[in-house]
């Protein structure tokens, strides 16, 4: 079988700091390979003036429970469970609404620790699918469950993803960071917190994969997680890391996050999920954060 990555779904219904002041932490090791060579420019989208005003008039409650990821090409029901602890994480891991192409598409994503307060990561292709072009009335839901948040959504202002993803569509890079509007004032990390990131990958650390499935079991209005221990790809076609989970289509975006406190819920990001291959559907990969990824992340952060 010819073992092609598949993306999780986005999918149709997605000033200089000291690192101790953002608990951001720089690994000693590389970065991966896929990040040697002079440094490239990120792709950098600045949202429309409107877009607030749009997306806010157009995922009303109705439609949010009603958005959908579409068939995937291949369906794990294995592992995987509903997120019940709360804490920091259900807090600040939220579902992504969006429109692309005249589709609707539904990600997942998480608040991290910035300058501006307003950054989450994602997914690259929850804000620039494969196909070209930017995502519109795109909208972050913190801590959603059930239709809705305790704080409301937060509209995308700029949208960054590496330029290897703007490019290629490589996926050892499809992370993407976006810097949100403040809503009636505030901004998203003050509200619902914000985890700590590190670059460098999980490793062969135990891992929690967080964000909101939407098929077989899951209907996509409550967190959900699984948990494992990452390992390299066998074959060597990918920089990233695998692990065992069965959360299906929805989940695209979600958070990894290693040194999970099960009884606070905080962690620190070290990934985000990505893609499957077709003939391991029951593996599910997330990208390294290396160089290219810390530079957009600096970027952002101040954005």
């Amino acid at each position: 079988m010819d073992p092609r990555p598949f993306r999780i779904p986005a999918a149709p219904a997605l000033a200089a700091v000291t690192a101790a002041a953002l608990s951001v932490a720089v690994p000693a090791g590389p970065a991966s390979a896929s990040d040697a060579g002079p440094a490239a420019v990120p792709a950098v989208h600045r949202v429309a003036p409107d877009l607030d005003r749009r997306a806010r008039a157009y995922w009303t409650p109705r439609r949010m429970r009603a958005a959908a990821p579409p068939e995937a090409e291949r369906r794990d029901e294995s592992a995987g469970a509903p997120w019940t602890r709360g804490g920091p994480v259900a807090r600040s891991t939220g579902r992504v609404f969006a429109t692309w192409a005249g589709r609707e598409q539904v990600c997942s994503a998480a608040v991290v620790r910035a300058v501006n307060r307003d950054l989450v990561v994602t997914a690259a292709h929850c804000v620039r699918p494969a196909g070209g072009g930017w995502a519109d009335n795109w909208i972050f839901v913190p801590g959603y469950r059930d239709g809705a948040g305790p704080h409301g959504g937060f509209t995308a202002r700029r949208m960054f993803v590496p330029d290897a993803w703007a490019r290629d569509g490589d996926g050892d890079h499809d992370v993407a960071f976006v810097a949100l509007a403040t809503a009636g004032g505030r901004h998203v990390a003050d509200v619902a917190g914000a985890q700590r990131l590190a670059f460098g990958g999980p490793g062969g650390r135990p891992t929690h994969v967080f964000g909101y499935p939407a098929a077989g079991r899951f209907d996509g209005e409550r967190l959900a997680y699984c948990s494992g221990r990452p390992v390299p790809d066998r074959r060597g076609l990918t920089a990233g890391r695998g692990l065992r989970c069965g959360l299906p289509r929805g989940v695209s975006g979600g958070p990894w996050l290693t040194g999970l406190d099960r009884g606070t819920g905080a962690g620190t990001v070290v990934s985000v999920s990505s893609f499957r291959f077709s003939d391991d559907p029951g593996t599910l990969y997330g990208p390294p954060f290396g160089k290219a990824v810390r530079d957009l992340y600096a970027r952002a952060s101040v954005s």
